[in-house]
């Protein structure tokens, strides 16, 4: 099942950039108003907790005055838009190494 705030991050980004070339922005108020026209301020700190997630699985990218902001710590006015290979590939890396299965015991 897909999480409906994180298919609005997407389809609006979609429709800011239709040919997926990276780039381009929108504000997360944006897509919160894409979720929800009335009210949309209660559900914008959901649309922050989910792009953040997406940012740490390099899946998208959080930018402050057009610089990548660091997920562990940042405030204010952010954009959101897709990552480039590099960003992507540093967010993997950041990733905490996966546990490895011990067949013998499975």
């Amino acid at each position: 099942m897909s999480d409906p705030i994180e298919a609005a991050i997407f389809e609006t980004l979609a429709k800011a950039d239709p040919k997926g070339v990276g780039g381009k922005s929108v504000e997360p108020a944006d897509v919160a108003k894409h979720i929800q026209t009335e009210q949309w301020q209660r559900v914008l700190p959901k649309v922050r907790a989910t792009a953040l997630h997406l940012m740490r699985q390099g899946r998208l990218t959080i930018t402050k005055k057009g610089k990548v902001v660091d997920p562990a710590n940042f405030r204010g006015v952010t954009r959101l838009r897709l990552p480039t290979e590099a960003e992507t590939a540093a967010a993997l890396a950041a990733l905490p190494p996966k546990p490895e299965v011990d067949d013998d015991f499975v």
